[in-house]
């Protein structure tokens, strides 16, 4: 069984999720999912999490078998706004939805990765577990803070990251943050450095999701170099890297797809390795043949109702854990890609020589 093909859906989910952030404040959540979820302990991070480490043995077909490792599989890259107690739009989830998805995925093996190493093909997980990107548009202030003791905020999109991580260890507490002009809130240089750099500092992505905003695809070529290059400048000026990896505002290509992914403004030249869309399915492999990095689809995190029946993230992860043969899952060494014999033929050419087939 195969997933909803991915031309016949991106345009369609894209432009509704256009006009969902275009009048997010005057929309009633049609999220729908039980809203409780169970409490979780605070934890302090006191030491950046790094990547897993790529000291396990070489994978072999029969290794591969046994984890039933298919790394030409689906990743789902899920695509969250505001965290608020009482949701104001359907795109905003509350801390205890934010809470209930991630323990879940916690619990079924998911393993987070940023957008920049999904993009650079650098998975490196245990075998048998599955990546997932967590992504957080427009840099809100519900998304990171830090409280009198220096410690994320609870209830927070970091802190809720914490929180799984310390009750499952091998959640590796890592996100991605799209940011416009006013990173977490902030307006003041000094902070907005002090975040991006603790952020930065513990593996977490801080990238570029334009100066103010903008639906791209209504600006010209020349205001749509502007929208990046400005953001660009802002964030390597509070020493953020270089971005790898930029969010189009409401998933908007704009008519010269081309300055999405480089330009110059200024004295300023930005060039990104993947453009990432507003929705609507799990993402190809970056191994696979039909990998596109500069159209990439995002999964918004909501319920089942309404617009979100298949499209958003309790569907999809649903879907994932009926079709386990359709997601990606690791075969533990970061320097083969394992898959059944079945789909051995979807492999890009260049990675044919590293590849393990059972």
């Amino acid at each position: 069984m195969r997933a909803p093909g991915l031309t016949t859906v991106l345009g369609i989910v894209n432009v509704g999720v256009m006009i969902v952030a275009a009048v997010a404040l005057l929309v009633l959540p049609f999220g729908g999912e039980e809203q409780g979820a169970p409490p979780v302990a605070r934890s302090t991070p006191v030491t950046p999490s790094p990547a897993p480490s790529a000291t396990a043995s070489p994978a072999t077909p029969e290794s591969a078998r046994k984890v039933r490792a298919n790394e030409l599989g689906q990743i789902p890259v899920i695509m969250y706004h505001r965290i608020l107690k009482k949701r104001l739009a359907s795109i905003d989830r509350t801390p205890a939805q934010l809470r209930k998805e991630l323990e879940r995925l916690a619990t079924h093996g998911y393993v987070p990765i940023t957008a920049a190493e999904f993009t650079a093909g650098a998975i490196d997980l245990p075998a048998g577990a599955h990546p997932v990107v967590l992504t957080f548009d427009d840099g809100h202030s519900s998304h990171f803070a830090l409280d009198a003791a220096g410690v994320p905020k609870k209830d927070t999109a970091v802190g809720v990251i914490y929180e799984v991580a310390a009750r499952h260890p091998g959640f590796r507490p890592v996100a991605t943050f799209w940011v416009n002009k006013n990173p977490f809130g902030l307006t003041h240089r000094d902070g907005q450095a002090a975040a991006v750099r603790w952020l930065v500092d513990r593996g977490f992505e801080v990238a570029n999701h334009t100066w103010g905003h903008p639906d791209l695809r209504r600006l010209s070529k020349k205001r749509v170099v502007e929208a990046i290059g400005r953001q660009e400048r802002l964030l390597r000026g509070l020493g953020a890297p270089d971005s790898a990896t930029f969010a189009l505002p409401y998933g908007s290509v704009p008519k010269k797809r081309a300055a999405a992914r480089s330009g110059t403004w200024k004295d300023l030249h930005y060039r990104f390795r993947a453009v990432f869309l507003a929705g609507a399915e799990p993402a190809v492999s970056p191994y696979a043949k039909t990998y596109d990095p500069f159209y990439i689809p995002r999964i918004q995190s909501n319920g089942k109702k309404g617009e979100c029946r298949k499209w958003c993230s309790q569907y999809w992860l649903q879907w994932l854990d009926r079709h386990p043969d359709q997601r990606y899952t690791s075969d533990g060494d970061p320097t083969h890609v394992s898959m059944p014999r079945r789909v051995q033929g979807k492999i890009q050419a260049k990675l044919r020589g590293v590849k393990i087939v059972y």
